[in-house]
């Protein structure tokens, strides 16, 4: 059906699949915040999985429709251009929220943690690259290793909000996770579960579709799988984290906002696990070409000045943003010329 339609319908259906997905991980984030303040995990945690996750599907979809069909550029720049591309919401939301620096105000360690983890979760599959292309069942070693450090990571994240071996400075801009209404933790998670459940299901097919979109604009006009996977599928299936760091900006939890994010880009390093699963000629790490290597250095980049304003805390910046953002403004807007002069 995909290649059978006009270009402008071509565009009308990835509009309609990302609108799709941007709707259902809007009403996400409400209940997200519910189900955290029902089971008492916190906005930093549920924001980092539940939500992240969830917000990701879209992506995922997209990275391992394209695997499986042999385009591993694709795949990969989908993955990790995302990263690049919601790290710079971050800054949006910066933007968004006038009372002081955004990353001043969620001093959360949870959130510290999960940017370590990201950072050493990007330097994996440069180091497997450079590794002997050695797969056991079709699947590399670093693979693995990526999903045990995810997984290693969200028990550890847990364990820092329940038993936290230090805690920041609290100055009157900070944002304090609490519950609105204190009487949501006696209530069921059940319920907000299960809605939640449904959505995540309608966002990946809304993914599934955008993922047919792209290959079908790489197959007819012969544009690069990095520049298309970086710059159109990654930025319209990223959309949905955009739609939901601004809606938790805007109910006041600071927490979610930042920690679906962070949690988000951490999962999105996931796509490249399920992509040397679904990749059939081999290890997918070796068939990285360089404009996918410049895009986890940009990811890297991104998320050590991420890390860097979380931990430093400026209240405010002297262009009213925090200069992290700033730098992360800039950083974005030099990789996305970059590949389009390199692709052009």
């Amino acid at each position: 059906m995909i290649p059978a339609l006009s270009f402008p319908l071509l565009m009308v259906v990835f509009a309609i699949a990302a609108g799709v997905v941007i709707v259902c991980s809007l009403r996400a984030t409400g209940l997200a915040d519910v189900i955290a303040d029902r089971t008492r995990l916190g906005e930093a945690i549920i924001g980092a999985t539940l939500l992240g996750a969830a917000t990701s599907l879209s992506g995922t979809v997209v990275s391992v429709t394209a695997a499986s069909s042999g385009d591993a550029s694709f795949a990969i720049s989908n993955a990790i251009g995302g990263i690049a591309a919601q790290t710079l919401f971050l800054a949006i939301g910066d933007l968004v929220y006038r009372r002081a620096n955004l990353e001043h105000a969620v001093a959360e360690p949870a959130n510290l943690f999960q940017c370590v983890v990201l950072i050493g979760m990007l330097s994996l599959p440069l180091a497997a690259m450079t590794a002997p292309d050695v797969t056991l069942a079709g699947l590399h070693p670093v693979s693995v290793l990526l999903f045990l450090v995810y997984a290693t990571s969200v028990r550890l994240a847990a364990q820092m909000r329940e038993t936290p071996m230090w805690r920041p400075t609290r100055t009157y801009l900070t944002r304090h996770d609490t519950p609105e209404d204190a009487a949501e933790e006696h209530r069921s998670a059940t319920g907000p579960l299960l809605i939640f459940g449904g959505l995540v299901c309608l966002m990946g097919a809304g993914g599934w579709v955008i993922s047919l979109v792209g290959a079908e604009l790489i197959t007819r006009y012969g544009l690069a799988s990095s520049l298309v996977g970086a710059l159109v599928t990654a930025v319209a299936t990223s959309l949905p984290e955009l739609v939901t760091t601004l809606a938790a900006i805007r109910r006041g939890a600071l927490q979610l906002a930042v920690g679906g994010i962070i949690g988000g880009n951490t999962f999105d390093v996931l796509f490249l696990v399920l992509s040397d699963m679904a990749y059939r000629d081999g290890s997918i790490y070796h068939a990285m070409t360089p404009a996918d290597v410049f895009w986890i250095a940009t990811g890297l980049l991104m998320t050590s000045v991420l890390l860097a304003g979380l931990i430093l805390r400026q209240k405010k910046g002297p262009v009213g943003i925090g200069v992290e953002s700033v730098l992360l403004f800039a950083i974005y807007a030099g990789a996305v010329a970059l590949q389009v002069f390199a692709t052009g």
